[in-house]
């Protein structure tokens, strides 16, 4: 086996290392709080009933959101964006860098892209071999290119990207919902426990470590929760925060801006009934616009992500707006764009000059 090969088997070893440290926190935490708090320590029958079934429903939705999170792929570019395999080779045997750029301007001159490099140049990753949609960036520890990449999170050992923001986000509020329904809970026998109220039994060390870590986690979370929160009322990644995108008259910060209450639909979807629940439900965000000869490059997207998401009814609601889209190209062939409302809309913008 060659080094690089083991070196890779390695990372991803490493890689769920975290993740099996949050998923023993988490089993002992079970443990902790429904057998030696919930069963030895409360004695109110009714004070159990209800701490049980809170505790459980905030389990099952932390835990819920957790795997989601883990084991949604990273959604990447569909394959019209990839370089035909005659454009590859010229691209692969031209070193003049202005020649590379025409070959490339010629490929993306009918895909919906934006954004350029800092020297107003077509983004393209040389390791995918792609043409990068907007938003999409490369992550050398997946070694794909992920649409809305946000960041690589070791805890999920995964990107965080345009498949799976919103289990993260949810998963954020319902640790923190989590960690503080526990520190709540237990606190008063955490008192009772460090004054001796209550005899010392092995309860003792559970309760009195669990308060600890579920305040301690509860603290950390809440500054990433609404540090996310406010990206999500910009519509603004991680990536994005830091570096602000670039169009063709300059970088703008709120370029993909569309107001609070739409940018906060594009994480969550349309249905508000299904907001808070870790299902995919962003069907209708995934581009900008498209010509209508380019009608199949939304309706294979979208395909890929029921297939892959396991999206609440996007099946059926796919279907009805990929025909509503071909109904809409057929009326507007001779007259230019159809728009397709799958992310913010920017008309004036175009890298193609």
């Amino acid at each position: 086996m060659a080094p690089s090969h083991v070196l890779r088997c390695c990372q991803r070893v490493v890689g769920w290392i975290p993740v099996l440290f949050i998923t023993a926190v988490a089993c002992w935490s079970y443990y902790a709080f429904v057998l030696e708090l919930c069963v030895f320590t409360i004695k109110s029958n009714a004070e159990k009933a209800v701490y049980m079934v809170i505790f459980h429903l905030l389990f099952i939705m932390f835990i819920w959101s957790y795997w989601k999170t883990i084991f949604s792929r990273p959604a990447n570019p569909s394959k019209e964006f990839c370089l035909s395999k005659s454009d590859k080779e010229l691209y692969e045997r031209e070193e003049r860098q202005e020649f590379q750029q025409e070959i490339l301007k010629r490929a993306a001159k009918d895909l919906p892209i934006y954004t350029t490099t800092g020297t107003r140049a077509i983004r393209y990753c040389d390791r995918c071999q792609l043409i990068k949609p907007d938003r999409c960036h490369h992550c050398s520890t997946c070694d794909v290119c992920v649409l809305k990449m946000d960041h690589h999170c070791p805890w999920v050992n995964n990107c965080v990207g345009f498949s799976n923001y919103k289990f993260f986000l949810l998963f954020l509020m319902y640790s923190l919902l989590y960690c503080l329904f526990i520190a709540a809970t237990v606190l008063q026998y955490f008192i009772k426990f460090w004054t001796n109220e209550l005899p010392d039994t092995r309860a003792k060390f559970h309760v009195l470590f669990l308060f600890f870590v579920a305040a301690m986690f509860f603290i950390s979370i809440l500054s990433l929760f609404s540090y996310h929160c406010w990206l999500v009322g910009k519509n603004r990644s991680t990536i994005e925060a830091f570096r602000a995108p670039l169009f063709r008259n300059g970088p703008e910060k709120d370029g993909f801006s569309l107001g609070f209450s739409k940018n906060l639909r594009e994480v969550f979807g349309d249905e508000k009934k299904y907001w808070l629940l870790p299902m995919f439900t962003r069907y209708t965000q995934l581009f900008h616009s498209f010509s209508p000869t380019h009608t199949h490059i939304y309706c294979d997207m979208l395909n890929a992500c029921t297939r892959n998401f396991g999206g609440i009814s996007i099946g059926r609601q796919a279907g009805r707006h990929a025909e509503d889209l071909e109904h809409r190209d057929r009326d507007t062939k001779s007259s230019g764009k159809t728009q397709v409302y799958l992310g913010p809309v920017l008309p004036n913008r175009n890298i193609k000059t």
